[in-house]
This record gives structure tokens, C-alpha cells and sequence, in this order.
């Protein structure tokens, strides 16, 4: 197994934006149907981002999807899983701001976000409103080491 000072996140975006471009797409294309259900084009209730948008991607596949994609994505960084991820947390997880991978490697996780939504805070405890974010895959697409 690779440790953190050889994995290439660099490498694993590459391969997501390249090879698995569709999976890119497809998240996009569901962010873009729960968002055009906002009015106004933004919402301040979480739940009208995160249970849509674990449904769209259910639909479309996508979830199920994940888990081989992370594994491609830790394979093209060049680490190695210690076990098969699965559709749900640890592995898949569904947020406010879009899907995230994860992929525990000695030291350090692999993280991959699809940051589809984007949050803008108010000053008020309340005045926090969810709102689509970048509409390509280049911005969208987050790989780091924690």
C-alpha cells in the first residue's frame, strides 16, 4: 500500500474528470432538477437539498455508482482500499454542498467532494440559504488528502 506521501489526489481528479466525466454530468444534471425546484432559486431548509438530491441520485443510478468510482479514484491516486466501499457512510455520503467519497489510507483519507450546492451564510442564526453552485465539472470537482 502506497503511503500518503506518494498518493496523487492530483491523479484522482484527473481520472474523475476524464474517465468517469459521466458520473460528473449525471450528479450535475440531478443538483440542476432540485434546484429548479427552489423558488427563488435558493432554500433555507437543508432538507430541500440533501433528501432530493440522495433521491435524484438514487434514480439515476449514481449512488450505486460511487463506491467503484472511489475505488478508481484511490487506485488512479495509487493507494489501496483496505475494504470494498459501500453506497452509504462512511464511503458515500450525501451533504448540503453535494456527494462526498471517502477513503480511509494510511495516514490519511482520500476525499472526494461534488460540491454541486453552495451555502451563503447571514448574520443571523437562521439566514443560512443553500444555493446551486458551479454548473462544471472542473469546478465541482474536489480531491484532497485529510
Amino acid at each position: 500500500m502506497a503511503d500518503a506521501g506518494t498518493l496523487d489526489p492530483d491523479a484522482a481528479r484527473e481520472h474523475l474528470l476524464t474517465d468517469r466525466e459521466v458520473v460528473v454530468e449525471g450528479t450535475l444534471e440531478c443538483a440542476e432538477r432540485v434546484a429548479s425546484s427552489w423558488s427563488g432559486g435558493w432554500t433555507t431548509d437543508r432538507e430541500a437539498v440533501v433528501e432530493p438530491l440522495r433521491a435524484a441520485l438514487s434514480e439515476a443510478g449514481l449512488l450505486g455508482a460511487y463506491p467503484s468510482v472511489l475505488a478508481e479514484c484511490v487506485a488512479a491516486a495509487g493507494g489501496e482500499l483496505r475494504a470494498e466501499p459501500v453506497p452509504a457512510p462512511p464511503y458515500v455520503t450525501v451533504t448540503s454542498r453535494g456527494p462526498v467519497l471517502r477513503a480511509t489510507l494510511d495516514p490519511d483519507r482520500l476525499v472526494v467532494t461534488l460540491a454541486v450546492f453552495g451555502i451563503e451564510r447571514g448574520d443571523d442564526p437562521g439566514a443560512t440559504r443553500y444555493v446551486r453552485g458551479p454548473t462544471s465539472p472542473e469546478a465541482v470537482v474536489g480531491v484532497e488528502l485529510r
